[in-house]
């Protein structure tokens, strides 16, 4: 059944731990209420939320790759080890396959542990008196309501239907709604309209929350960009990713405006070097600094969680042995004066010969290689260019095909040596900012969702090296599998009440 998180004695311990999603509690535990008392015990329960994001299940392994390698953007190739084989081969997948499982598991760790905090802070702030440890216990809330709201709109995307409208949602299944970590809830799924809803009110909450002060000065307290923390802008952020994937083009439009429109983020460009060969947006993925980074996941070497670039190289210190690589029909899409291209692939030999551009931009962060651990980068959640296409897409759903056509060309204009500019019109819009959010966003886990929301199917025919099993495929849209199974121990679970998915069956 779905997992849940226990405080240990030792509490930043417990902030430091994201490898296990189980989180027992130990027979010599103390009990939360004799626990958290302090807002420096909740600020380490918060720790532990933002600790739980390492998890190898999410952003820096299994939730970001699984929907590009389940999709058309990579091939398996000759000398592959497997890994993910059954994701990749689409018609595989099962109920029980444990790489769906752990990202299902480590989701609703980070809800459980939201939970924890918001059942428990109330009680901590009944005894605090003083005006900052309040507005800190304030802030501590936020951050749980955002990463809860997070959580649920992985979940959501993963494992639910596309939202096509308020009534159409009303009658599909969402996900099971944990709002409290210490009383029994059914576990049973709410409707895809509920779950929305859950999701944007703690969005809402979120936001009063984490509010940036009026007088905030980004060269007195610090820039947003590139921040390992939550606040104001990373809520719109995710809203207006929300607002678009409910088709809500008003709101979408709105969040990400909010954002792109605050100049506290700049799109790192190609164009301009921070050192002899490095571009802004080189360095963005070579060492994880960035000014369009809305919110990254802070690893360090001795703290790090999965390793993005390992199926793309295998690098030994001497070969590269790839269980993927891209498609040659994404390859294509990028103009020679499209920079994007040199920074993201690179040619290889492999040890198997083939000579094919790999994906370089996971190659791993070079302070990170001088320990000899490769392929390890900083998922970057937020990024500036994502709230560029989000609205211009919704620009473009709403018939603004004039402002739909400045935010592409303004993404372009950080990413094209020359050219770039587009003039966009009802009939090509959205087949070009279908093509520009697989440039801008390859492998950073959007495209099976995309496909689904779009009701698009999509083909593979064999290129060099691709393997025979998976590399002939056909996938009608609405295809039952753009949905991934519940879990099957979720549902077998006594007292489950979880309905599957046609993708169970």
């Amino acid at each position: 059944m779905i997992k849940k998180i226990q405080l240990y004695a030792v509490l930043a311990a417990m902030a430091l731990s994201f490898t296990s999603c189980l989180d027992k509690y130990p027979d010599n535990a103390i009990e939360a209420d004799k626990a958290v008392n302090t807002p420096d015990d909740v600020n380490q329960l918060v720790m532990g939320i933002y600790a739980a994001f390492k998890d190898g299940a999410l952003y820096s392994g299994n939730l970001t790759l699984l929907p590009d390698i389940q999709t058309d953007l990579v091939y398996g190739v000759t000398g592959n080890t497997n890994v993910y084989g059954d994701i990749w081969r689409w018609n595989d997948i099962k109920p029980t396959n444990t790489d769906i499982e752990d990202v299902y598991a480590a989701l609703y760790t980070v809800v459980n542990r939201c939970n924890f905090l918001l059942d428990h802070v109330e009680a901590v702030r009944a005894k605090t008196t003083d005006d900052d440890d309040l507005d800190r216990l304030d802030q501590y809330c936020g951050e749980a309501y955002f990463a809860r709201a997070l959580a649920y709109s992985e979940l959501v995307k993963l494992f639910c239907k596309a939202y096509e409208s308020e009534e159409d949602a009303a009658n599909q299944l969402g996900v099971v709604i944990n709002e409290h970590y210490d009383n029994q809830e059914p576990m049973k799924r709410a409707t895809l309209q509920e779950s929305y809803q859950f999701i944007i009110d703690d969005l809402d909450r979120a936001e009063d929350l984490l509010q940036l002060e009026e007088d905030f000065n980004p060269s007195v307290d610090g820039s947003l960009y590139d921040t390992v923390y939550f606040n104001e802008y990373t809520v719109y952020a995710l809203r207006a990713r929300v607002a678009l994937y409910m088709k809500n083009w008003k709101e979408a439009e709105e969040y990400a405006g909010k954002v792109i429109d605050s100049d506290y983020y700049m799109l790192s460009s190609c164009n301009r070097q921070i050192s002899s060969g490095v571009s802004y947006y080189k360095y963005m993925w070579t060492n994880d600094h960035s000014t369009e980074a809305i919110w990254k996941i802070s690893f360090t070497v001795s703290s790090y969680g999965g390793a993005l670039g390992r199926v793309f190289f295998n690098f030994d210190q001497s070969n590269v042995r790839p269980d993927y690589v891209p498609a040659q029909w994404v390859l294509g899409l990028y103009a020679a004066s499209d920079l994007r291209y040199t920074d993201i692939f690179q040619s290889y030999t492999t040890a198997y010969g083939l000579m094919w551009p790999l994906l370089q931009k996971y190659f791993g962060n070079e302070e990170f290689q001088a320990y000899n651990i490769y392929h390890v980068c900083m998922p970057k959640v937020f990024r500036l260019s994502e709230q560029y296409l989000i609205r211009a897409e919704a620009r473009a759903q709403q018939g603004n095909y004039g402002g739909a056509s400045e935010d592409i060309t303004e993404l372009h204009s950080a990413r094209y040596s020359a050219g770039g500019a587009v003039s966009l019109n009802a009939e090509t819009a959205m087949d070009v900012i279908e093509e520009e959010r697989v440039k801008e966003l390859y492998m950073e886990g959007f495209r099976l969702h995309d496909l689904k929301r779009w009701h698009k199917g999509f083909e593979r025919t064999p290129q060099d090296q691709s393997l025979d099993n998976g590399s002939s495929l056909k996938v009608a849209a609405d295809d039952p599998m753009f949905v991934w199974p519940i879990p099957q121990h979720e549902i077998e679970a006594p007292g489950s009440q979880i309905e599957p998915n046609e993708s169970n069956k």
